[in-house]
């Protein structure tokens, strides 16, 4: 039997700064890194979890026109700070979505002959991710 809420990613939404731009985004994964240390002892083994350290690996069209994923993370790379993305599985109410904040990083430019111009790249999240239901 098939879990329940189980889905692929067909239509999932991208919005920075409220900005809609699904339709620019090929890939956009949470990935947390969790240090993990452990000890031997006389007694057994201690182990000691970090808090995870988020990354954003975001992939899309290179677009730096107006209105563009490009132009807005090359906007925020030279104004500094910070930008708010939320990532939703699926469209409509009930979904999976998370809410980051994230440091904006250069993308790249240009590409091969005969190919998108696209971009991927990682970007460092504030703190933690902030996990729910779309209302």
């Amino acid at each position: 039997m098939a879990y329940a809420r189980a889905m692929v990613l067909r239509n999932p939404t991208v919005t920075i700064e409220s900005v809609d731009y699904s339709d620019q985004v090929s890939k956009a994964r949470l990935v947390p890194d969790t240090a993990i240390q452990t000890m031997k002892t006389f007694g057994g083994v201690d182990q000691d979890r970090d808090q995870p350290v988020w990354t954003l690996e975001l992939a899309g069209h290179q677009d730096r026109g107006t209105g563009g994923l490009g132009d807005a993370l090359d906007d925020a790379v030279a104004a500094g700070g910070t930008l708010t993305l939320e990532i939703q599985a699926k469209p409509g109410a009930g979904q999976d979505k998370a809410v980051v904040e994230i440091v904006p990083v250069p993308i790249e430019f240009g590409g091969e002959a005969g190919e998108w111009k696209a971009f991927e790249a990682t970007f460092p999240v504030v703190d933690q991710p902030v996990f729910s239901q779309s209302a």
